[in-house]
């Protein structure tokens, strides 16, 4: 295992001076740019901290809790923990995961991470929501992921609703639809205002009128798909907006039946990347990822930042693991991430990619 005195000697340094750099407490007593070459040699050399050690110097564990309702659960739930641990990890971090389906479950297993010493708390829900963070962190160290945090006191992220709509709508009126659906959400979510909110801007821009006859919420179920067919009968929509992967289902069923294809005579955008959708339809639709393994990135070095009380630089993650641009972790609240549009094959006028 390499060891700092052999980094030293590698570095042209003092044992100091590399303890202080790999510490980042280099500031009035290591040279910038010294402090930099020596990360770097020990980087390249594959040295490792030890933590036991460096936590009795430091008197942090170099562990961050993850706490999750239901989000293990999920489809997408991977990949916001993936980019959790991913930042972690690059940062010398552990994390610790639990899942909560309830206040009194969510209490001990708070309890529990603290026994542990966890240095600082990554709080995430399972969709985009106004959350309240739980007193028993109300003096620790927290950041709330895909949420908005209803007391202003901790920093949070959450994709960029309104851009989403608009991203999506945009995109339908560059592929010539003029009559644009949107087949939204009948449930009270946070998301499908904003959403709309989008649609009906990117609508303006485009100079389409907004028709509200064109607007449906449904739920995910059979009256949906009678109310969608009945949108096909009376409005004669070009393009489709919906409000998740799932819901685009509705749009390619009516369009069978009425001998359209999606593609050719209409255009159809979704949202979050569904894998069975896109593993199961032709053509496989164009949608927005939700960008789950960004703000699980942001969320543990936003969180690690805060616990070292130092700066941080820009992210540069694995550019196969991303799909949308992360924030800088000064970003004041509201931190939003501008989802990515991934083209398929259900615009008119476009093939498949």
């Amino acid at each position: 295992m390499t060891t700092i005195k052999e980094v030293a000697q590698k570095a042209g340094a003092s044992v100091t001076a590399v303890s202080m750099a790999l510490n980042h407490r280099e500031d009035g007593h290591v040279k910038k740019e010294l402090a930099e070459h020596i990360r770097e040699t020990a980087k390249k050399m594959g040295y490792r901290p030890n933590p036991l050690a460096r936590s009795l110097r430091t008197s942090r564990t170099h562990t961050i809790g993850f706490i999750s309702e239901e989000i293990a659960t999920t489809p997408y739930a991977g990949g916001m923990i993936l980019g959790a641990q991913d930042a972690a990890s690059e940062l010398g971090y552990m994390m610790l995961l639990v899942n909560t389906d309830g206040n009194a479950d969510e209490t001990s297993e708070i309890a529990a991470l603290k026994r542990y010493g966890v240095d600082g708390y990554l709080y995430a829900k399972m969709y985009d929501r106004i959350s309240h963070i739980p007193a028993s962190l109300k003096n620790e160290k927290t950041v709330l992921i895909n949420a908005n945090d209803a007391d202003g006191r901790v920093p949070y992220i959450t994709p960029d609703e309104v851009a989403i709509g608009y991203d999506a709508t945009k995109r339908l009126a560059e592929a010539g639809a003029k009559r644009i659906a949107y087949i939204g959400c009948s449930d009270n979510l946070i998301a499908e205002p904003l959403r709309f909110k989008g649609y009906k801007q990117a609508l303006a821009d485009a100079r389409i009128p907004f028709n509200p006859g064109l607007a449906a919420k449904v739920p995910n179920d059979g009256p949906a798909l009678k109310t969608v067919s009945t949108l096909f009968d009376e409005q004669q929509p070009d393009g489709f907006f919906c409000f998740n992967d799932a819901r685009t289902w509705y749009v390619y069923q009516c369009a069978a039946q009425r001998g359209l294809q999606v593609g050719r005579d209409i255009s159809v955008v979704g949202i979050d990347n569904n894998r069975i959708i896109k593993e199961t339809f032709e053509p496989r639709p164009t949608t927005l990822e939700l960008p789950h393994y960004e703000m699980g990135y942001w969320g543990a070095r936003k969180l690690i930042s805060m616990i070292e009380n130092r700066t941080l630089d820009d992210a540069a993650p694995d550019e196969n693991q991303t799909a949308a641009q992360i924030p800088s972790l000064d970003t004041p609240n509201p931190v939003r991430i501008r989802c990515k549009l991934l083209e398929r094959g259900s615009l008119v006028g476009t093939s498949e990619k």
